[in-house]
């Protein structure tokens, strides 16, 4: 899987040029086999550490908008994707140590940035949160 979600977001940076938020959303839909409207994608085009101000991941904004998305096409009750929302905030933080872009994003930030600095960041997260939601899906709790 490892391979697959490497190449995914390889493809969705670098011929694509979308932001992390947008990449695990777009991910996770093709893992899932789950349809996204244009609408929803578009929701995320800020959704890079609150677009720019290196607040709240986008890593962390895609997954937690996948959960409700998915769950909720699977009938679970809002309090429930709530709950399983909470889930993957506290497991991320806790494998992450943060949900912050300013603290995730490899070397920091400076006007000379690389393009995609986080690619090999997102390809982990993407597969943290495929594994997160596989183990939901067969019972585990994380928390």
């Amino acid at each position: 899987m490892k391979t697959v979600i490497d190449n995914m977001v390889h493809d969705l940076y670098w011929k694509n040029d979308i932001n992390c938020a947008r990449t695990t959303l777009r991910c996770l839909s093709e893992l899932f086999l789950v349809e996204l409207t244009e609408q929803t994608v578009h929701a995320a085009i800020g959704l890079h550490g609150a677009g720019g101000f290196r607040a709240q991941c986008g890593l962390v904004e895609g997954a937690l908008m996948f959960i409700g998305i998915y769950y909720k096409q699977l009938g679970k009750q809002d309090a429930e994707i709530a709950a399983l929302c909470y889930q993957y905030a506290e497991v991320f933080s806790a494998e992450f140590g943060s949900m912050l872009c300013f603290d995730l994003r490899p070397g920091g930030f400076s006007e000379y940035d690389p393009p995609h600095a986080c690619e090999e960041l997102t390809a982990r997260t993407i597969e943290f949160a495929y594994s997160f939601i596989k183990g939901i899906n067969a019972g585990k709790r994380f928390s």
